[in-house]
């Protein structure tokens, strides 16, 4: 169905005030926050002033619901005030529905109501010498106003929380005055919308096209519903297109061609009929549309859409539409958005833990907070439904009035499987996909490779004919898996959905193509019958209750196997493991790509096992002393040098806990095409590896390793070098300097280290940037050397305030600095940022921080410059830490409207906004001089977007690499430009 509305108010809140006492400070930031909320505000910047108003503000007076009067001290001593305020009285007598909320600011609400103190002086002064009623109708107004319940600033602590207070005391009357879209109980529904309103700008009179992208279940409709309720009353006409809209209109063109002209015709005959509220409007040709809306103020949203036709033919253009309207596309296929040119998307992500258990208490309650006795059964449904608000919402409602036996008696089967309703909407998008090729490439995510890095994936399926490289780009674009970083992962509702597929394939075990759940995976070993169907298992031994024994020839009758994956959730070593090969083993198959297997209980691998074809090799807390029996030597990972030649393009090797492997430090590794290494764990090592230069990932987490030597120069191809927890390193040679392409060091809770010359550039005669450091609990380095003389991606510093160096500096987060008119010439506002951060062990490695940038001039007249995403990873928990970067943002290239205004000086609100894993305490900037911004734009240009590109993709880029995620216009979507732009074109770079 296609939902219609129009209304007459034009603006949601009119501020009155004295532009000498608030407009630079108080009321800047109040608009801001009201920006956010996407409350609509009047701005006067370009009405001319005079001793009485104008018909244009007398007319925002009228067409307003509520408005705020800020009273301050000099108020009373402008009479455009005082005006506005009869104006404001006399609309609320006459109309009966403006609200009226005083603000005092700086002020004894008495001075005002009485006219006394220092503000009665000023109001004398203003009516002296004047014969006319105007003093005595000033008089009534102020008593009258100052008599309504309002805000006085001296009652609250900081100004943060009195904005915050009016803001939302203003959206809840908006609400009250709107009638209900049932959108109140969507916990976090205004985080959503203060995001939605970056994109939106609805003060822009440019046409906008937004997507609203997810996967199914993630709220996206619930989004577009609220935000349509919200603004809908700022267009001419606005309209809301479902599927059932579509559906029913194409109905009798359900045999045509796709491309049919007059299923075209008829789509936009009911698009106009409903927008402009005009019933069986007929049309003969296509151009008709952009003929009649080319001149109205229009807001349009397709719900659902998956047809790239419905698309073209309703909204196919901008020009299509009058100033000011915007286009609001939900869908779950983030190529139809691409296709039709539309670059600013926001992407729906999940909400918080504590977000998620409200939402489910919503439900499962009415009312969002836990109910005694059912706190830990609410928590672990919640998980269950792992934060996805369809599921919380089919979930909550399915235990709705149920006690608590029954709900004990339920859990057990919401772990075994999916609840139909959830299945049946998540299958969707598998169902939708274009070719068989993408269902088995999802089917081998979900069983398989959930978390593993993209390159792994490709590697191990390069033989497959699955194409890979387009496969996961079409799995991301219908929102079936996401990135994170440079890993692939899939929320654990849609896994479960992969895996319950492949169990259909057959009622017996073997003839499926991979195994995941213990029980088939024991059936499968205690049996008796040869699989040729099975390619992969994946067995979790905390799954495994009873002791598994497998026959010494069990994979034997697995001769397609190409993927083992036998793994521990955690590497607890006080657990009994139950899997046992009491015969030993003789055959692993020659197919082989991928081998893992925690706590490996034998000392080596069978003798005839052919690894020709493996690619990554994982053997944590195992019992390997060496890789082939007959071999002499002492450790397994030594004899690689002498194995046949297939084995040498091993791409990974991990070894972690593996305490026997001691000798690998002194006779090293010299794979070829080895490009990862993991030693995590095993603290017996106290020397560097001597190991392939060509590696790419070193990990040497928990080691006993004192030092990074000084041939760590050859290792030219290293991109991560981990090392955490690594208590007896002291020393860092610094040839660490010269690799160019090294991304990341993490040398956290390193308590030895206290040398850190290695970072000094200049020193090194290195120009290059440096990578993401992270030094937590690392409290013996010269932090103020650190920060002042090096040039790096990001950095993480242990401290809880921020340094001296940053001279801007604010609790919270956000801050305002001050530039004058002179400034505004600059191509670029460039900053160094710290922020103070407090993360209580993160679910997620990866935290992001949203950075924008908001400019104000004198005669309140705003601008907001395009905000950017920077996504750091935390390597461990982190009390009180510092994250510090550089950032970037366009002043007058593309905003020449900026050079017009009066903007001298102006204020310039940086705010950071982080995710649920951090909390920021407080933050603090130093801003570049032109010299020092076109160094550290040198430095690494790769690391940069321009503002004109900001949220477009790469592809080129895409491919070199991935792990810096840069968001503007398309928030959350990784871009990386190449480094042939210059400074310029804008640089945006973090």
């Amino acid at each position: 169905m296609a939902t219609s509305s129009s209304c007459n108010w034009v603006f949601d809140v009119f501020p009155s005030f004295s532009g000498e006492d608030v407009r630079k400070t108080f009321l800047s930031h109040l608009l801001l926050s009201l920006d956010r909320k996407l409350i609509t505000c009047f701005k006067d910047n370009e009405i001319e002033r005079s001793q009485s108003i104008g018909l244009k503000l007398v007319h925002a007076i009228r067409d307003s619901r509520i408005a705020i009067v800020v009273f301050s001290k000099t108020y009373a001593s402008s009479t455009w005030c005082l005006n506005e305020l009869l104006e404001i009285i006399k609309c609320k007598e006459e109309k009966g529905q403006m609200v009226i909320i005083p603000v005092f600011y700086g002020l004894d609400p008495s001075h005002v109501r009485k006219q006394t103190g220092e503000f009665g002086e000023t109001f004398q002064m203003i009516c002296k010498n004047r014969s006319d009623e105007l003093p005595d109708l000033w008089k009534g107004a102020l008593t009258h106003v100052a008599n309504i319940h309002g805000y006085h600033s001296d009652n609250w602590s900081n100004e943060a929380h009195l904005i915050e207070d009016i803001t939302n005391d203003v959206l809840g009357r908006l609400v009250s005055l709107t009638p209900s879209m049932g959108f109140a109980d969507f916990a976090g529904i205004e985080d959503h919308i203060a995001k939605m309103s970056v994109l939106l700008q609805l003060e822009s009179e440019e046409v906008r096209m937004i997507g609203i992208w997810g996967p199914v279940g993630i709220g996206k409709t619930t989004i577009a519903r609220a935000l349509f309720g919200r603004i809908s009353r700022h267009f001419q006409s606005s309209i809301f297109i479902d599927r059932a809209f579509v559906s029913k209109t194409m109905e009798i063109f359900r045999t045509a061609n796709p491309d049919d002209y007059n299923m075209k015709l008829r789509l936009q005959e009911c698009f106009l009929s409903e927008i402009l509220n005009k019933k069986d409007i007929k049309i003969h040709h296509l151009g008709v549309v952009g003929e009649r809306l080319k001149h109205k103020r229009v807001l349009v949203v397709l719900d659902d859409l998956s047809d790239q036709l419905v698309l073209d033919s309703l909204v196919g253009g901008t020009q299509w539409f009058g100033c000011g309207s915007r286009v609001l596309v939900v869908t779950k296929h983030k190529h139809v958005l691409r296709a039709h040119g539309i670059d600013l998307i926001y992407e729906v992500g999940l909400p918080s833990d504590e977000l998620a258990l409200d939402m489910f208490c919503t439900y499962a309650f009415r009312e969002n907070s836990q109910r005694d006795g059912f706190n830990e059964l609410a928590s672990e449904v919640a998980k269950f439904a792992g934060n996805l608000p369809l599921a919380l919402n089919v979930l909550g409602l399915y235990l709705r009035g149920r006690d608590k036996e029954d709900w004990l008696d339920m859990l057990p089967r919401l772990r075994k499987g999916l609840d139909g309703k959830i299945k049946k909407a998540l299958r969707v998008s598998y169902d939708g996909l274009g070719c068989k090729e993408d269902k088995s490439l999802f089917r081998h995510v979900a069983c398989l490779f959930n978390g593993m890095e993209a390159n792994d994936i490709k590697m191990l399926l390069a033989d497959s004919g699955l194409d890979v490289n387009i496969g996961l780009k079409n799995l991301i674009d219908n929102s079936l898996i996401h990135e994170r970083g440079s890993c692939v992962h899939i929320h654990c509702l849609v896994q479960r959905m992969g895996k319950e597929i492949v169990r259909t394939q057959s009622n017996k075990p073997r003839e499926r193509e991979f195994l995941m759940d213990s029980k088939d995976v024991c059936d499968l070993f205690n049996g008796n019958s040869d699989s040729k169907k099975v390619m992969g298992i994946s067995l979790n031994l905390a799954e495994l209750y009873e002791l598994l024994r497998i026959d010494k020839k069990a994979f034997r009758r697995l001769r397609n196997l190409r993927f083992l994956r036998i793994y521990r959730d955690s590497l607890d070593l006080h657990k009994q493991v139950r899997l046992h090969l009491p015969g030993g083993l003789d055959y692993l198959s020659p197919k082989l790509k991928l081998l893992c297997w925690d706590e490996y209980p034998l000392p080596c691998l069978p003798s005839s096992f052919c690894a020709e074809h493996l690619v990554v090799l994982r053997m944590r807390n195992s019992k390997l002393e060496k890789l082939w029996k007959e071999d002499e030597s002492p450790t397994c990972l030594e004899v690689m040098v002498a194995v046949p030649q297939p084995i040498w393009m091993l791409n990974e090797v991990y070894m972690q806990v593996c305490t026997e492997l001691e000798a690998l430090v002194h006779t090293g590794i010299n794979l070829e095409s080895l490009y990862r290494l993991d030693l995590s764990g095993s603290s017996r090592f106290r020397t560097f590896p001597y190991i392939s230069t060509n590696i790419s990932f070193l990990i040497l987490n928990q080691t006993g390793i004192k030092e990074v030597p000084w041939w760590i120069e050859n290792f030219s191809r290293l991109v991560c070098l981990e090392m955490w927890e690594c208590k007896s390193l002291n020393y860092i040679s610094p040839n660490i300097s010269k690799l160019k392409l090294l991304e990341k060091v993490d040398f956290s809770n390193c308590g030895a280290l206290t040398d850190a010359s290695w970072l000094d550039r200049e020193a090194n005669a290195i120009h290059t940037k440096l990578p993401a450091l992270s030094f937590i609990n690392c409290f013996k380095l010269d932090q103020e050397a650190l920060i002042q003389q090096s040039v790096f991606k990001y950095l993480i510093l242990p401290g809880g305030k921020v340094p001296s160096h940053f001279t801007n500096q604010a609790t919270g987060s956000s801050l305002v600095i001050h530039l004058l008119q002179s400034s505004l010439s600059q191509q670029l506002l460039g900053f160094r940022a710290c922020l103070v951060v407090d993360a209580n062990e993160p679910k997620s490695k990866i935290s992001s921080w949203i950075i924008s940038c908001h400019l104000t001039g004198k005669d309140r007249s705003s601008f907001r410059s395009s905000d950017c995403q920077l996504d750091i990873e935390l390597p461990r928990q982190m009390d009180n830490h510092l994250v510090i970067f550089d950032c970037c943002f366009p002043l007058n290239k593309d905003n020449d409207s900026l050079a017009e205004l009066n903007y001298d000086p102006v204020d310039v609100e940086i705010k950071f906004t982080s995710d649920s894993c951090c909390e920021i305490k407080g933050c603090g900037v130093h801003c570049f001089s032109d010299k020092q911004l076109s160094n550290v734009c040198e430095a690494d240009k790769s690391n940069m977007v321009t503002a004109e590109e900001f949220g477009k993709s790469s592809t080129a880029a895409r491919r070199r690499r991935k792990r810096l995620r840069v968001t503007g216009k398309t928030i959350q979507e990784s871009t990386d430009l190449s480094c042939s732009q210059t400074v310029e074109e804008h640089w945006m770079y973090v």
